[in-house]
């Protein structure tokens, strides 16, 4: 069976010929399209990737490469626009599911006017939406924010962020990448638990 999956901005596509639309859109961390991803976009019926490097695979060795590279050569403001692109075509209603950087961009998206088809989006510890708190989402977002971060206080953001319409939050007891193999913090049990969640939620 073909690959219901496909790389938004990539030339070749590995679309099932049955499957008319994208229902869910991944939007990548810094590490881009991985075969990790991939895989996660396989447990859904339909789905596409959206990823900082359109749809090239990177191979970078680690994350520390990942985020050097995406800081300097791609930036939120590029890849808010690669999503929006990505978007613009689409005629059905999406989910978007985002992580890290990706769950950033998804939050940027969400205060801007003119994605009525965007049902409900899903970000994974996007540590730079600390920067853009006055964001008002116009879809609805569930913020999944881990155990802690570095930079800045989790319970402190928690609390300033799911006084807003259309947010609903959930602090985890993973840390920041357990949702992605290649990262330090991947976290088996966590990928699982909401493994199973999103796709109980998105079917």
């Amino acid at each position: 069976m073909a690959h219901r999956c496909r790389l938004v901005g990539e030339s070749i596509s590995f679309v099932s010929w049955q499957t008319k639309f994208m229902s869910i859109i991944l939007v990548s961390d810094v590490f881009g399209v991985t075969p990790a991803l991939l895989e996660i976009s396989e447990k859904f019926e339909s789905c596409s990737i959206v990823d900082p490097y359109k749809g090239q695979f990177m191979g970078f060795k680690n994350e520390a490469e990942a985020y050097s590279y995406f800081v300097k050569e791609v930036g939120l403001d590029n890849y808010l626009s690669n999503l929006l692109e990505a978007l613009e075509p689409i005629e059905y209603q999406v989910t978007l599911i985002g992580f890290s950087v990706g769950a950033s961009v998804v939050w940027r998206l969400s205060g801007k006017e003119g994605n009525n088809l965007i049902k409900h989006a899903y970000c994974f510890y996007g540590s730079q939406i600390r920067n853009f708190t006055l964001i008002e989402p116009r879809f609805k977002v569930c913020l999944i924010l881990p155990k802690s971060e570095p930079h800045f206080d989790v319970v402190t953001l928690q609390n300033q962020l799911s006084r807003k319409a259309n947010v609903k939050t959930k602090k985890v007891e993973y840390l920041h990448g357990f949702m992605n193999y290649y990262s330090n913090n991947y976290n088996s049990s966590g990928y699982t638990e909401h493994i199973n969640l999103l796709c109980a939620i998105t079917s």
